[in-house]
C-alpha cells in the first residue's frame, strides 16, 4: 500500500447514466434464495449420493458452514463498499493490485458465465426429456438467447423474473419436503439409509470430495452484492438478506437431501441426470411427473438467469474501475442496463456451451469460485488497517449513517482455510478441471496484458 492519495479511476462520461436503485430488502432476500436454490440441487443430488453413499446431507450441511464463513465476510465489505463490482473491488482495496483485481475480477466473471453454461447444458438433460427430445447444443443456445433478452430489458424486470422463479422453483423443493414429510408419516422408504455413509473409499476423504460437489448447489449468495449499486439501503439489508437467504435455503437443501436418499437407492439416484424427478415418481404422495419436471427446467432458467446478469454487472463494474476498456461500461438510455457488457459475456457464455460438458462446467466453476472465496476472506482481514474515512456511502442510501456489519475475526480466517481446502486436490478433484482453470485464467492474463498495453496502466487508488 502507498501512503500517497489514492487515486480514483475517472469516472464514466456524464453521458452514461448511473444503475437505477429500485431493489428493496425482501426482493433482495428472494434472490438471494432464488439464486442459491436452482439446478445445482436439482441435477447434482444424485453425483453427491454417489460419492457418500445414503448420507447425503453430510456434505451439503458441510457445505454451508464454509458459505456462512464467507457469507461474513461479504457482508462487511459490501457495507463499506457498496459497489457493483464486488470481489474485484474488495481485492483493489485491499492489496492496491491492478493485475491482482483484473485476475479476481475476471475469475468472478468466468464463474459466473461457466455456471449459467452447465445450466444450459443441464436444460436438456432428463427434466427435458419429459416433454422433448432436442439436441443438448440447441436447446443450450436458445436458452442462453432468452435469458439474455430478459437480462437486457432491464434489471428490475429481470428480478421481478427472479422472484417468479425463485417461488416456482421453491415449490418444486417444497413438494419434495411434502413427499418426505408423507413417507415418514406412513413408513414409506428407508429412513436408515439417509444416515448411512458409504463411500468407495476413506470416508472423510469421500466427504470432502461430495462437499466440494454439494458447493456447486450453494453457490450464488456472493452474487447478490453485485447489486450493491442497485440497492437502495445495501449498508442495512445486504447482511440480513444474505444470512436469511442461507437459512431459508439451508433448510431446504438438508430436507430435500434426506427425503431423496430415504425414498430412491443411491445406485439409482447416481444414475440420473433428474435425480428430483426419481424421487416424485417412487412417492405415495402422487405428484405429475410432467409438472414437477417443468419447475425443474424454471429452476434451472432461474441459476442461469441470475449468474448472466451478476456476470454483466461485474463487467461493468470492472469498466468503472478502468480495469477493462471503457466502452464495456455503457449503459443504454432507455433501459439504463449495461448493454455491451451483457453482449460479451454472452458470447463467452455460447461459446463455452458448445466446448464444454456439465460436469466438466460445473467444477471449474467450485474450483475458480473458492480461490476468490480465498482472496475475499483475506481481503477483510487485509482492509480493516484502513481507516472508516476510507469507506464509501452512497448518497442515495438513506442509511449510510448505519454501522456496518463485522464480521468475527475466526470467520473469515476459517473461510480463507476451508477454501483452500476444497480447491486442493484433496477432494479427489479430476486434473482435467485443474487443467480448464488454469487455461481460462492464462486467457485472463493474456487479456489483461493487451488492455495494459491498449490503455495503459490502469490507476491506482
Amino acid at each position: 500500500m502507498t501512503d500517497q492519495p489514492a487515486t480514483r479511476a475517472a469516472p464514466p462520461p456524464e453521458s452514461s447514466p448511473g444503475l437505477r436503485r429500485t431493489i428493496g430488502r425482501k426482493v433482495l432476500l428472494l434472490f438471494v434464495v432464488g439464486d442459491i436454490l436452482g439446478a445445482g440441487i436439482y441435477a447434482l443430488t444424485g453425483k453427491v449420493a454417489a460419492e457418500v453413499g445414503g448420507a447425503i446431507w453430510v456434505p451439503f450441511l458441510c457445505a454451508f458452514a464454509l458459505a456462512a464463513l464467507t457469507a461474513t465476510a461479504y457482508a462487511e465489505l459490501v457495507g463499506r463498499f457498496p459497489r457493483a463490482a464486488g470481489a474485484a473491488l474488495y481485492a483493489h482495496r485491499a492489496f492496491r493490485s491492478p493485475f491482482l483485481t483484473f485476475l479476481v475480477a475476471f475469475t468472478v466473471m468466468m464463474s459466473g458465465i461457466t455456471s449459467a453454461s452447465a445450466a444450459a447444458r443441464a436444460f436438456g438433460g432428463d427434466y427435458l426429456a419429459e416433454f422433448v427430445t432436442v439436441p443438448t447444443l440447441l436447446a443450450a443456445w436458445f436458452f442462453l438467447l432468452v435469458i439474455t433478452a430478459v437480462n437486457v430489458i432491464g434489471i428490475s424486470e429481470s428480478v421481478k423474473v427472479n422472484v417468479v422463479l425463485t417461488v416456482v422453483e421453491a415449490s418444486g423443493l417444497v413438494v419434495i419436503l411434502a413427499i418426505g414429510a408423507w413417507a415418514l408419516l406412513h413408513g414409506d422408504g428407508d429412513p436408515q439409509r439417509a444416515v448411512q455413509l458409504d463411500p468407495e473409499g476413506t470416508p472423510w476423504v469421500a466427504v470432502l470430495g461430495a462437499t466440494a460437489l454439494a458447493f456447486y448447489a450453494l453457490l450464488g449468495f456472493e452474487d447478490s452484492v453485485n447489486l450493491a449499486e442497485e440497492c437502495r439501503r445495501p449498508r442495512r439489508d445486504f447482511p440480513r438478506a444474505l444470512f436469511g437467504g442461507l437459512a431459508v435455503a439451508g433448510v431446504i437443501y438438508l430436507g430435500v437431501a434426506f427425503t431423496s436418499s430415504m425414498l430412491v437407492d443411491t445406485e439409482t439416484l447416481a444414475g440420473s441426470t433428474g435425480p428430483l424427478l426419481e424421487v416424485v415418481k417412487v412417492a405415495g404422495l402422487t405428484f405429475p411427473p410432467k409438472l414437477f419436471a417443468a419447475v425443474a427446467l424454471l429452476a434451472v432458467t432461474n441459476t442461469a438467469l441470475i449468474n448472466m446478469i451478476m456476470a454483466s454487472r461485474l463487467v461493468y463494474g470492472m469498466s468503472n474501475e478502468g480495469i477493462v476498456p471503457r466502452v464495456l461500461g455503457r449503459v443504454h438510455p432507455g433501459r439504463q442496463t449495461p448493454y455491451v457488457a451483457i453482449a460479451f459475456t454472452v458470447l463467452i457464455a455460447l461459446t463455452l456451451v458448445a466446448t464444454g460438458d456439465l460436469a466438466g462446467l460445473a467444477d471449474t466453476t467450485v474450483l475458480l469460485l473458492l480461490l476468490v472465496f480465498a482472496v475475499v476472506n483475506v481481503s477483510v482481514l487485509v482492509l480493516r488497517r484502513t481507516p472508516p474515512e476510507d469507506d464509501e456511502r452512497s448518497p442515495e442510501d438513506e442509511d449510510a449513517d448505519t454501522q456496518p456489519f463485522r464480521a468475527p475475526t475466526w470467520a473469515p480466517v476459517l473461510g480463507a482455510v476451508a477454501s483452500l481446502v476444497l480447491a486442493s486436490p484433496l477432494t479427489g478433484r479430476d486434473g482435467s478441471v485443474y487443467l480448464r482453470a488454469g487455461v481460462l485464467l492464462a486467457v485472463g492474463v493474456l487479456l489483461y496484458l493487451v488492455n495494459r498495453w491498449l490503455v495503459g496502466r490502469p490507476a491506482r487508488r
